[in-house]
């Protein structure tokens, strides 16, 4: 019993945003497996709300070409970003203490790490423009969810979602969760040929790391359960 827990808890610690990945493909048996472990994360009910479009090859490189170009017209052309947005708010509208302040130290401690400066808009976008291309990982992952859900079945999704995150890292893999993805839904969802009624809830990357890369020895820090709970006797 002490062996399968320290394994679980390294299986959980070990999980990361990976930002670099080796072009080593991934069997097909192992991805099914990983899917069939995060199908027993709970849902409402049992609905099990979750829809995945697994990407490799062609139809990867398809849709990581189609979204550089409109991320690469975007930046020509700013007022194009208004045809691109999400579905739903990821973020807030406004921003507030201390999640600001989290989400400043988590970017510029990533850009510090790879040297790109404040006013550096074209490492900038070069570096975003990253997770278009799953991070060179080869395997993209993108989650649907019909809309006719409720909210609670997008909890249902980031269940689902973690336990393929921390089953990855139990079968050597990694992966990065993006929401990055989202505002390009009028492109993904008919590359990948989902229905009229689903909305992307994010997409995601999977494959070996790429060790020596710099950017992954990015981690980012956690505060202490002392700042998030409270004991009630």
């Amino acid at each position: 019993m002490t062996e399968t827990l320290n394994a679980v808890d390294a299986a959980i610690d070990g999980r990361m945003s990976t930002r670099a990945f080796l072009p080593t493909p991934v069997p097909r048996e192992t991805l099914e497996h990983l899917l069939a472990l995060a199908s027993r994360a709970p849902s409402g009910t049992n609905t099990q709300p979750w829809k995945v479009y697994v990407l490799q090859g062609a139809s990867r490189d398809g849709l990581v070409a189609k979204v550089c170009r409109a991320h690469d017209a975007i930046r020509a052309n700013p007022e194009l970003a208004a045809q691109y947005q999400e579905e739903y708010a990821y973020y807030p509208e406004k921003w507030v203490s201390p999640y600001i302040d989290r989400r400043r130290e988590n970017g510029w401690g990533l850009y510090g790490l790879l040297g790109i400066g404040k006013g550096d808009k074209d490492k900038m976008h070069a570096q975003h423009q990253r997770n278009f291309k799953f991070f060179d990982a080869p395997v993209g992952l993108m989650f649907t969810l019909d809309r006719v859900m409720g909210r609670g079945s997008l909890v249902d999704h980031g269940m689902f979602m973690q336990n393929l995150m921390v089953a990855a890292r139990g079968h050597g893999l990694h992966t990065c969760p993006q929401a990055a993805w989202n505002g390009f839904a009028s492109i993904i969802l008919p590359h990948i040929g989902a229905g009229a009624d689903e909305m992307l809830v994010c997409g995601m990357s999977l494959g070996y790391a790429d060790e020596s890369a710099l950017v992954n020895t990015f981690r980012t820090p956690r505060v202490s359960p002392q700042d998030f709970s409270t004991w009630l006797d």
